[in-house]
């Protein structure tokens, strides 16, 4: 049960790490399209 809830966790994070990277990528034109501000994608995703 712990193991599953461990890798559980463990997706979770590298799903936001990975949308956290692509919105980085973003220029802030595009950011602003889409309505966060470049210090707000850590908490956006």
């Amino acid at each position: 049960m712990f193991v599953a809830f461990l890798l559980c966790r463990i997706r979770t994070y590298r799903r936001y790490r990975a949308s956290a990277r692509e919105l980085s990528r973003f220029s802030d034109r595009e950011l602003v399209d889409l309505g966060i501000s470049r210090y707000e994608i850590d908490t956006a995703t």
